[in-house]
């Protein structure tokens, strides 16, 4: 009898082990992306940009989202690191390069979201340069948007890069609840109609990133809420 009941322990133990093991987001990405990039270039090659976006869509909805972010920890230009994990709040993070041109009105429409968001949200720029091409474009940031970058050239950061930089492109957007896990994951800017002006582009940006960030506090809402129920 006692016998049966170790082994139930046991199997039990296995059951919640298994139930709550922590899924993290570049093992995550290294499992889907593969067949992901196979299927994209198919729909690519024929011109067919919406079944792209779908395969991207359903990427990030059914293997990537709920997946825990690695916490990395991105060199700043103002040669402070910043840990994910000792942000203790929700964080939005954007990837560019300095040699891709950052879509017009972008930067603006960020900074004045992170004075609306401040509180809320820990806003980073990670840029895929070296830190001299970084810090020449940082300044145009808000200080209050953490200004980071990564390079295959230096220590450490190969891990960063080849996780982000070489699988989902960029600029893409990454929504991490407090937790630091994923929320959404959006790829690219906006298309803007030729000879936009500078006012109705930013206008453009602030609305689509404005609507992408109530989305995910609605979210983050909303998961409060049902883990408040389910704990009364």
């Amino acid at each position: 009898m006692r016998l049966i009941i170790l082994l139930l322990t046991v199997l039990l133990f296995q059951s919640s082990f298994s139930q709550d093991k922590v899924v993290y987001f570049s093992d995550a990405i290294k499992s889907n992306i593969k067949k992901y990039n196979n299927d994209s270039d198919k729909a690519f090659e024929t011109g067919d940009i919406q079944a792209g976006q779908a395969l991207f869509d359903s990427l990030v909805k059914n293997k990537l989202v709920g997946s825990k972010f690695d916490d990395y920890s991105f060199k700043s230009v103002n040669s402070r690191k910043v840990k994910l994990s000792k942000l203790k709040k929700p964080v939005f993070i954007i990837t560019y390069s300095s040699w891709c041109v950052i879509g017009k009105g972008e930067i603006q429409a960020l900074n004045k979201l992170v004075r609306k968001y401040d509180k809320e949200v820990q806003f980073i720029a990670v840029f895929w340069d070296t830190k001299s091409d970084t810090k020449k474009i940082a300044r145009k940031f808000n200080n209050k948007i953490k200004v980071c970058y990564a390079n295959e050239s230096y220590k450490n950061d190969a891990r960063i890069v080849a996780t982000l930089k070489h699988t989902l492109g960029f600029p893409t957007s990454y929504y991490l609840n407090s937790n630091l896990e994923v929320v959404d994951i959006k790829r690219g800017g906006i298309t803007l109609p030729p000879r936009t002006s500078n006012k109705v582009a930013f206008e453009m940006n602030y609305r689509l990133f404005n609507e992408r960030l109530d989305i995910f506090l609605d979210k983050q809402q909303t998961a409060v809420t049902q883990l408040a129920s389910v704990t009364e």
